[in-house]
C-alpha cells in the first residue's frame, strides 16, 4: 500500500472532496509557512496555565501537516520556537522543550511512514542536549523522504538568518573565494538557512497579530499574507483550506503591474 492509499483512509469523503476541489480551481500554494501564535491566550481563556495551550497545540500541528501533504503541499514551515523565545519564563521554556522531545518520540515515525521529510532552521545548538538529539534523530530517519518536507524553525529569528548569512559571505570575501561585487539577491539567498527550499508563497498568521515577529525576513518579501483571529489550538484543516482559498483568488504580482493592465496597454497600442 502506498503512502497516498494509507493517508486517504484517514480522511472523510468530506474532506477528500475538498482537497480534490482546491486543487481543480487553482494552484496549490508550494510552500506555507505558519506564525503558530495563540496558545497562552487560548489556555487563559479556558483558565488554565499557559503549557495547557501549547500541549493543545501539537493536535493542530499534527492536523496540519497531514492535512498539507493530502492537498499536495511540497515544503510546510512552523515557526515553532522564536530566538526571543528564550526570555520566557525558565519554567515554561523548559515545559516546551519537553513537549519537543515528547512529539519528536511520539510523531517521527508516522512521518516517516507517510513519506514526510523533517528538516530544522534556527540556532539548533542552543536547545538541550535531549532535544537536539531527538531531532537530529528524526531528521536523519526521515532525510530521504519526498512527499513533503516539513521544516521546524526553533530557536530561530529572521534578522540572525540575515546576519549569519552576511557572517558567511564575509568570510568567502576575505577567503577571496567571493568579490564584493559579485554580492546580489541570489548569492544572500544561497547563504540563509532556506537555501535549500522556495521561498514561502503563503504565510499564515494565527491569533489577529498584523506583525511576521522576526519570520523569515528576507524570505517573505512576496509571501502572500493570511491572517485569522484563530487561535493556533483552534486552527485546523478547515481554516488551512480557507486560507489557501483566499491565496488562489489573488493575483501575485511581485511588484509588476497587473496582468489585465497590460491587456489594456497591448489594446490601446493596437488601435
Amino acid at each position: 500500500m502506498n503512502t497516498e492509499d494509507r493517508t486517504s483512509q484517514q480522511q472523510s469523503p468530506e474532506d477528500k472532496e475538498k482537497q480534490d476541489f482546491l486543487r481543480n480551481r487553482g494552484v496549490i500554494p508550494l510552500h506555507i509557512a505558519v506564525i503558530m501564535d495563540g496558545n497562552g491566550r487560548w489556555a487563559k481563556s479556558r483558565g488554565s496555565v499557559r503549557i495547557a495551550g501549547h500541549k493543545a497545540g501539537v493536535d493542530s500541528v499534527k492536523d496540519i501537516t497531514e492535512a498539507a501533504a493530502q492537498v499536495g503541499v511540497r515544503h510546510l514551515t512552523l515557526y515553532a520556537f522564536s530566538t526571543e523565545n528564550w526570555g520566557r519564563p525558565k519554567g515554561e521554556v523548559s515545559a516546551l522543550m519537553k513537549l519537543l522531545v515528547q512529539s519528536l518520540r511520539s510523531e517521527t515515525r508516522k512521518l516517516h511512514e507517510n513519506d514526510i521529510k523533517l528538516t530544522s532552521i534556527g540556532e539548533i545548538d542552543r536547545l538541550p542536549p535531549t532535544c537536539r538529539r531527538e531531532l537530529e534523530e528524526a531528521i536523519e530517519l526521515t532525510t530521504d523522504n519526498k512527499r513533503m518536507e516539513l521544516c521546524l524553525a526553533l530557536s530561530y529569528s529572521g534578522r540572525w538568518d540575515i546576519s549569519q548569512a552576511v557572517s558567511r559571505i564575509s568570510q568567502k570575501v576575505k577567503d577571496g573565494i567571493l568579490c564584493p561585487e559579485e554580492i546580489n539577491g541570489d548569492i544572500i539567498a544561497d547563504h540563509l538557512s532556506t537555501a535549500d527550499m522556495p521561498d514561502p508563497d503563503l504565510i499564515i498568521r494565527t491569533s489577529g497579530e498584523l506583525r511576521l515577529s522576526n519570520f523569515l525576513l528576507w524570505q517573505s518579501a512576496y509571501s502572500e499574507l493570511y491572517v485569522t483571529n484563530t487561535y493556533w489550538p483552534d486552527f485546523r484543516r478547515d481554516e488551512l483550506y480557507e486560507a489557501i482559498e483566499s491565496y488562489q483568488n489573488r493575483e501575485r504580482r511581485f511588484g509588476k503591474v497587473p496582468s489585465h493592465f497590460e491587456l489594456e496597454e497591448s489594446s490601446v497600442a493596437m488601435r
